[in-house]
């Protein structure tokens, strides 16, 4: 009984190993084929793209590179100018174009003047002991023969105002002034264009420094 029962365990066991035999050769070749499927679907994807990377070469590069420099001429029109800084008081001031003095205008500033104006060439300049330390700079002095005519003579600065001041006889500003004659006669910030009323215009910027190096009591001399 028993025999007979191990010999159709025997038979069951060679039917099951004789039908797994072939299902398992046609799972691998069907494994097989789907290999072979997908290996050359990646051939072709790479055949695809690397045939258009040859016909636009870094497209993408391109692109960013477009787009940051929009980007970036965007950011420079939304960025407000540098503001300019104060000029520190002790800094002297580049003259906008070269200017010379003469042997005329040296001798007719005596060396023991600390300012000089030429009312002739619109000129003036800062110097000590006979050495020019500031200048020559552009001035607008008051038009020659009229009643608003800047005085000539030697003088000696009497006065300093601020970058604020007001005329109490025109209500004309006169920033950083140093009045150095009668009358209210100073150099001041004003137009380079314009004649005064007798004051001897600078631009703001050499009308700040005379106003710093000049102490009261310099002598001036206007000729």
């Amino acid at each position: 009984m028993q025999a007979r029962s191990r010999r159709a365990t025997a038979r069951r066991l060679g039917q099951v190993g004789a039908y797994a035999e072939p299902a398992s050769r046609t799972g691998k070749r069907q494994s097989a084929r789907r290999l072979a499927a997908l290996v050359a679907v990646a051939a072709s994807s790479v055949v695809v793209v690397t045939t258009a990377a040859i016909a636009s070469p870094n497209p993408a590069v391109r692109r960013a590179t477009g787009t940051t420099g929009h980007a970036e001429q965007s950011a420079t029109r939304n960025v407000p100018r540098r503001l300019t800084q104060p000029t520190p008081a002790t800094s002297q001031p580049t003259p906008s174009f070269p200017l010379t003095l003469t042997a005329l205008d040296r001798e007719s500033c005596p060396a023991k003047a600390t300012a000089c104006v030429d009312l002739t060439r619109h000129l003036t300049w800062l110097q000590t002991a006979g050495k020019i330390t500031f200048g020559p700079v552009q001035a607008e002095p008051g038009p020659p023969g009229s009643a608003h005519a800047t005085p000539r003579g030697t003088f000696q600065v009497s006065w300093k105002a601020g970058a604020n001041f007001v005329s109490n006889i025109y209500h004309e500003p006169m920033p950083w002034a140093v009045f150095f004659a009668p009358g209210g006669i100073a150099f001041h910030g004003g137009s380079l264009t314009t004649p005064s009323h007798g004051c001897v215009h600078l631009t703001d910027q050499n009308a700040r420094y005379y106003n710093d190096h000049l102490p009261v009591g310099a002598e001036v001399v206007v000729f």
